[in-house]
């Protein structure tokens, strides 16, 4: 026969709370039998069966390994660096390391924090005007790019009366030479490749 023992022995026996044992006979986790008392093979059974491991105390679930690279690429773009277990220069305490199989949701949570402190930093500084939205600065290079563009464009014809006349030259020849010297350089600035970072 195994043995049995009352509700506040099985909860010493346990290490949890009488009142712990109270509530998983309470909502059917474990079965008492029909004097009150508690089979001890029987219950540890069920509570291991029925008893959500993420909901106890000191038990942290894993957190996806993915989540956890997205964060150390996060950090490690900010300058925090995610090794060890809290020397000189973490920032977190060592907070993100490891892989996901041993990294916890307190864990999560903290780097989630730094997270959120990078966002904040980036919106007041957006807010004090120290930012610029990129795609409406790449439309304004553009724009300015597309105007230099065509001022340059339109030059020889303004100019090339007036050179052809200080030189003694042919108008038209002097308009099809600048014309050609102008698209020439206009060619040779495109092929720059523009970078913004």
């Amino acid at each position: 026969m195994s043995q049995t023992m009352s509700m506040r022995a099985y909860a010493r026996y346990r290490g949890v709370s009488d009142g712990a044992v109270r509530k998983a006979v309470s909502t059917g986790r474990i079965t008492p039998n029909a004097d009150g008392a508690i089979d001890v093979a029987r219950a540890d059974q069920e509570w291991q069966l029925n008893t959500d491991s993420a909901q106890q105390r000191g038990v942290h679930r894993p957190v996806p390994n993915e989540a956890i690279q997205s964060v150390k690429q996060t950090l490690a773009d900010s300058g925090v660096t995610t090794h060890g277990s809290g020397g000189s220069g973490s920032g977190m305490g060592g907070a993100v390391g490891g892989t996901g199989g041993n990294t916890t949701l307190l864990q999560a949570r903290t780097a989630n924090e730094v997270l959120k402190a990078q966002t904040n930093k980036v919106r007041l500084s957006r807010l004090k005007g120290e930012l610029v939205d990129r795609p409406e600065a790449v439309a304004h290079v553009y724009r300015m790019a597309r105007s230099e563009r065509e001022a340059w464009l339109n030059w020889p014809a303004r100019v090339a009366l007036q050179m052809a006349s200080d030189l003694q030259v042919p108008p038209h020849r002097m308009y099809t030479l600048l014309e050609s010297a102008v698209r020439q350089q206009l060619i040779e600035i495109g092929e720059m490749a523009v970078q913004i970072n």
